[in-house]
């Protein structure tokens, strides 16, 4: 069983996808109140975690934020509930009363077409020392 750092909320991610890295990036230049950890999707503690949850491989192909003891939320509704933690991107937030349907197919239009507009590389990124401890290993 994975144990998850105290009073972190745990964002999963597409390690390979160049959109996603750079989105962790601007996760954590805004992370003021240092609020999440990370982990790709394909790593063997994202795989782990989403086994021990029973989290529905079909959505691989979103983000993934867990808070522990809480729920879980992936797409669109993720993507807010991360931004609203942000300096700077709480402003989001105006997009939740959206109908969830609404918001999931932009997302996922936007993550068909990731790795054709954006790129992505052949393994996962690997965080430089300082940010290491950020993610769960």
């Amino acid at each position: 069983m994975v144990n998850f750092p105290e009073n972190k909320k745990i964002i999963l991610f597409d390690g390979v996808c160049n959109l996603c890295n750079w989105a962790v990036q601007l996760v954590i230049k805004n992370d003021k109140n240092d609020t999440f950890r990370f982990a790709p999707l394909q790593s063997d503690i994202g795989l782990q975690i989403i086994n021990e949850r029973g989290i529905d491989t079909a959505n691989l192909d979103s983000v993934i934020l867990i808070e522990p003891g809480v729920a879980y939320y992936h797409k669109s509704t993720a993507a807010i509930e991360i931004a609203k933690h942000l300096k700077g991107y709480s402003w989001l937030r105006i997009f939740k009363p959206l109908p969830e349907g609404l918001r999931d197919s932009i997302y996922q239009f936007i993550a068909r077409n990731r790795y054709k507009w954006f790129g992505k590389k052949d393994s996962c990124m690997i965080p430089t020392p300082e940010l290491r401890s950020l993610f769960l290993k």
